[in-house]
């Protein structure tokens, strides 16, 4: 399943574009469509689903817990459900999450409340790095162990609660740590309260909306999401949108190069996953969403982009929340507009893919773009867009996909000779990056 790692090299800058485009599938939709998929009752058909590392790993660790996945078709697949509780696992074997951080703390909330489960756990040497102390404590609460004792990431073994408990849980900023707890919830005896104050993206929520007999959300300021144990999964019908992260990046392209227009179409536009998108709308972005519809519950529609004039970026804590994973994206975009751009409450981006705050210093410093991190925030002097082309960039093996799209960016806007390495990780979410970015015009070559 992993492959070769490569490099990409960058020479020279992207001319003005005017293109229509497709972007890869929404990761967070796929990964969650397999995961409730395998704990439903009958057969689940999920479309146009994202086949990136991260979701191969998520069919290969099912399918070592007895799923049955069938490709049927591009993009297209049958899950037979099990129903919940009916996971097996040949004890001590070892389930390999990849990069996916998502598939990690998602699965293992399943597996949690799921009986006699005892399993090894881990990841790819960036997942290994990554701190689960917030899961390993939310998952114990229901019962479950962690061994070694006061290990913290991976790899871990498992041991499934004998008798999974209902627990109360105050929500944050972690999408993934919330619907760990819905799907660990989900077979518990009780009922599982979490309380929500600030709306992390509802992706799961939305995929079990029909089931109401085993969640109901209430509240509108502060939301209440009740999880009623062992209750009947009903088997899904998902056609998954495109991701609004990976065409971020493309839109930063667009807004920031001159003369360029750009329409990418069926994204998705669920309004906990479009905080990158307001917040550059409120400093000059000409950014429109058109064509919406619902479907699945999610929200869906084309995005309009032109050059624009961007004023210096103030992203408050409020946004970091709908937008985590473009803040590499949003760092450049900074570092390219006169003026100094200041992001707030962005400690966790510490414990992402790499230290996403200190390795995009890295870079911006590169360019002799100077930034400075205190407390929770960031300050970047942005110094407009410039000519850069007899300056470099070398961006380390990292295991980040984001960095390396974020670096790419930044070094077809300014010119800058960059070398990237280990940018086979960009296949973890997005594999058409590279084709995309051909059509738009970047010129790169690919080192093995």
């Amino acid at each position: 399943m992993s492959q070769k790692s490569f490099s990409v090299t960058v020479n020279s800058k992207v001319k003005p574009f005017n293109k229509t485009i497709n972007v890869d599938s929404d990761k967070s939709i796929s990964i969650r469509s397999f995961l409730i998929g395998a704990i439903a009752h009958n057969v689940s058909v999920a479309k146009n689903v994202l086949e990136s590392e991260d979701v191969l790993s998520t069919i290969m660790c099912l399918r070592k817990l007895g799923v049955k996945i069938n490709k049927t078709g591009n993009k297209q697949f049958l899950i037979y459900g099990k129903g919940l509780g009916s996971l097996r696992i040949k004890k001590n074997s070892t389930l390999n999450f990849g990069n996916s951080g998502t598939l990690a703390r998602l699965l293992i909330g399943i597996l949690s409340t799921t009986p006699n489960i005892e399993v090894n756990v881990k990841g790819d040497s960036s997942l290994n790095k990554r701190s689960m102390k917030k899961l390993i404590e939310l998952m114990s609460e229901f019962g479950a162990q962690f061994l070694p004792k006061r290990k913290i990431n991976f790899p871990l073994k498992i041991i499934s609660s004998a008798m999974p408990i209902r627990i109360t849980y105050k929500a944050g900023v972690s999408a993934q740590l919330k619907s760990a707890v819905i799907l660990a919830g989900l077979n518990t005896l009780g009922v599982t309260k979490i309380v929500e104050k600030s709306f992390s993206r509802n992706h799961t929520e939305n995929i079990l909306f029909k089931n109401n007999n085993a969640i109901k959300i209430k509240g509108n300021r502060k939301k209440i999401i009740e999880v009623i144990g062992g209750k009947k999964l009903n088997p899904l019908k998902i056609n998954v949108p495109g991701d609004p992260s990976s065409a971020a990046f493309f839109s930063a392209l667009t807004l920031m190069n001159n003369d360029s227009k750009l329409k990418i179409k069926n994204v998705g536009l669920n309004p906990t996953r479009t905080g990158f998108y307001k917040l550059l709308k409120k400093y000059g972005a000409k950014i429109n969403f058109k064509n919406l519809k619902k479907e699945n519950n999610e929200v869906r529609g084309d995005i309009y982009i032109s050059s624009s004039k961007i004023k210096p970026i103030r992203g408050t804590k409020e946004y970091y929340v709908n937008s985590t994973d473009e803040y590499p994206i949003l760092f450049v975009i900074a570092a390219l507009t006169k003026g100094t751009s200041v992001f707030k409450g962005i400690k966790n981006l510490a414990n992402k893919e790499s230290n996403r705050i200190k390795e995009m210093q890295k870079i911006l410093k590169q360019l002799n773009i100077k930034s400075l991190y205190t407390k929770d925030k960031i300050k970047i002097f942005g110094k407009g867009l410039f000519n850069a082309e007899k300056k470099t960039i070398l961006v380390p093996m990292l295991g980040d996909h984001r960095i390396c799209m974020s670096s790419f960016i930044l070094s077809i806007l300014t010119g800058a000779k960059t070398k990237i390495k280990n940018f086979e990780t960009v296949n973890t979410s997005s594999p058409s990056f590279l084709k995309t970015m051909k059509l738009l015009g970047a010129n790169f070559e690919i080192q093995k």
